[in-house]
């Protein structure tokens, strides 16, 4: 089965490839069909994952899978959150995402943060009964960069019980530890009821 994955970015589309085809589901990036990204103005990871599925559901008329992600960090009252993307601002940079962390918790002694994913999949865009998985990952943030893999804020994501960072970690442990393969996993097991389901219209 073919569906769309409602983002731009190549670090997504190989984790969510990498987990999702031996399960039968071959995932293409909406950049293939042409799919203007869809505005996130929303406070929480479920309504913007939401609002991107039906998004790109409605203009390939395929079904849709969206997760909207960020990094909370309780010192900073859980920013950067669902501005984690474009923390620093216009035009989002990894870089300048990480340096404006690290300077907002340059005096801090509580370095917790954890990752968030929410997964919204739908079979059309007025899927009246969209599958939602969510998973977490817990670590802290480091003082320097280590690693050259991942993605986003990676570099400096310490995982405790293991010594090494989210770039450290070799592909196939991240997506078996991280909140994205938690979540993916969760939705995984409910595919195939979910989508043999006919969702009910009346009340």
């Amino acid at each position: 089965m073919r569906i769309v994955l409602a983002s731009g970015n190549p670090g997504k589309l190989r984790e969510f490839s990498a987990l999702l085809e031996p399960h039968g589901l071959e995932v293409l990036p909406q950049s293939q069909f042409n799919v203007p990204e869809c505005a996130e103005p929303h406070h929480t990871f479920v309504e913007n994952a939401l609002a991107k599925a039906r998004h790109a559901a409605g203009i390939t008329g395929l079904p849709a899978l969206a997760d909207d992600s960020g990094l909370c960090v309780p010192a900073l009252g859980g920013a950067p959150g669902v501005y984690s993307a474009r923390f620093a601002g216009e035009p989002c940079s990894d870089e300048r995402n990480n340096a404006l962390l690290l300077e907002r918790l340059a005096d801090v002694a509580d370095r917790r943060a954890f990752y968030v994913c929410v997964l919204v999949m739908v079979r059309h865009p007025d899927d009246p009964f969209p599958l939602i998985s969510d998973g977490e990952w817990h670590g802290e943030i480091g003082f320097e960069p280590r690693g050259s893999g991942g993605f986003g804020y990676d570099p400096y994501f310490v995982l405790r019980e293991m010594g090494q960072t989210g770039a450290e970690l070799a592909p196939e442990l991240k997506n078996a530890l991280s909140h994205r393969g938690s979540a993916l996993r969760h939705l995984i097991a409910r595919l195939p009821e979910w989508f043999a389901e006919t969702p009910r219209t009346d009340s």
